[in-house]
């Protein structure tokens, strides 16, 4: 089932950002400190806005356990006014800021300094954008679909006009996906950094 995000589930929600933040794939140890990429695109999101988070709980019958979660933000533009002023200053303490040439590392740490990197051209149009994030219990059953829709429909319900995801360029399944579900490619999408969009009332051109 599909519920709200809780405070109690950020643990569990850190592990799965962290299990799937290679391409799709498990991320730990890839990095010099495993909270890195939970620092950057979880933690940040449900403490900002809670609200706007969802979980995937599943019961293989050992007892109910997430699986999944959706992640958003409804103006990203206060988000990054918000992480520059909050966020920044404790990810600061944690992150020593890099100098280059930067690594791959590096540069994800120069985001949690730089979080204007998060918007996009088309912002105007696409004010809020989301994460995603399924365990393989949890893929293949349509609840990724299922999260988005209901991101989508309650961000129309407040008068937010279009959504938008920024995708890892190693994740080839990822562009299908979103397609799939009513998402295309923006004009500021590239190959090293594809953004697709859509409007959050379904079916709307």
């Amino acid at each position: 089932m599909i519920r709200p995000y809780e405070p109690s589930d950020l643990g569990r929600l850190r592990e799965i950002c962290l299990l799937t933040g290679a391409s799709g794939g498990d991320a730990t140890g890839m990095f010099s400190s495993d909270d890195l990429l939970p620092d950057l695109f979880l933690e940040p999101y449900v403490t900002f806005a809670p609200g706007w988070a969802w979980v995937v709980e599943l019961d293989d019958g050992s007892g109910p356990e997430v699986q999944g979660y959706l992640v958003a933000v409804s103006h990203t533009r206060a988000f990054v006014s918000w992480w520059a002023d909050t966020w920044t200053p404790w990810f600061a303490t944690l992150y020593p800021l890099p100098e280059q040439p930067y690594s791959e590392e590096e540069r994800l740490v120069l985001r949690g300094y730089h979080p204007i990197q998060i918007e996009i051209a088309e912002i105007e149009d696409y004010p809020a954008h989301l994460h995603v994030d399924l365990l393989p219990a949890a893929q293949g059953q349509g609840w990724g679909s299922k999260l988005i829709g209901r991101l989508r429909s309650e961000l129309a319900d407040v008068g937010v006009p279009g959504v938008y995801a920024s995708l890892d360029p190693g994740n080839v399944a990822a562009p299908g996906f979103y397609e799939r579900i009513g998402f295309a490619q923006l004009p500021s999408s590239s190959p090293e950094a594809p953004v697709y969009g859509a409007p959050t009332r379904i079916g709307r051109s």
